[in-house]
């Protein structure tokens, strides 16, 4: 396997448990009457590959479930995450095989 499937492994890796922290520490901050994260923040880190991470802490920690910006949103972005590494490995692939 290339190298650069390794990276793009890390990155995902990384962005997601990132996010998934961010919703823990939002959902402390929440309880706690303190400043949250801000909620673009984390549509935009779900977009660039971290919805897995947001999705399961949305139900691990049940936070943001009654928003349905992010009950059909988050979801949403998954998918669209899923497309778009598969397409990223699909150019990967023809790449190295050219």
């Amino acid at each position: 396997m290339a190298a650069i499937y390794y990276v793009l492994a890390a990155y995902l890796l990384v962005i997601n448990v990132y996010t998934f922290s961010l919703m823990g520490m939002d959902k402390k901050s929440a309880r706690k009457q303190r400043r949250r994260v801000p909620e673009q923040k984390l549509f935009l880190l779900s977009a660039a590959g971290g919805a897995i991470g947001t999705w399961l802490a949305m139900k691990a920690w049940r936070h943001k479930t009654k928003h349905r910006s992010f009950t059909v949103g988050i979801p949403f972005l998954f998918g669209l995450n899923i497309l778009l590494v598969l397409g990223a490995v699909w150019l990967i692939g023809t790449a190295l095989n050219s």
